[in-house]
């Protein structure tokens, strides 16, 4: 198993937008991975972040190549096609995940 976490940033004044795009785009995006055996895509709750939202997609693969291809692809275009919508206004954190135990 392989793990991708990814975490979007979104300032205040986006929000409203981006949990449009979350709900009409990104979901059918990740339901659409091909290698993606499973996801959570989730609202971060924090009490440290009050200058916007984070949200949170992580996503589990079989082994770390499928990650590795995801990685210098589909995440490549998910981000230009956020990147494209937003500009600036939603950052992107990518964080790979090696478990050293797990019971899932």
């Amino acid at each position: 198993m392989s793990v991708l976490s990814i975490t979007f940033h979104c300032i205040k004044t986006n929000i409203t937008a981006w949990e449009e795009f979350v709900n009409e785009s990104l979901i059918l995006m990740t339901e659409n991975l091909m290698d993606v055996d499973q996801y959570i895509l989730s609202e971060v709750q924090s009490d440290y972040i009050d200058e916007g939202k984070n949200y949170n997609l992580l996503l589990l693969f079989s082994d770390d190549e499928k990650r590795e291809e995801f990685n210098k692809s589909e995440l490549l275009n998910i981000i230009e096609i956020i990147e494209n919508k937003f500009a600036d206004q939603i950052m992107i954190f990518n964080t790979s995940l090696n478990p050293i135990t797990k019971r899932i």
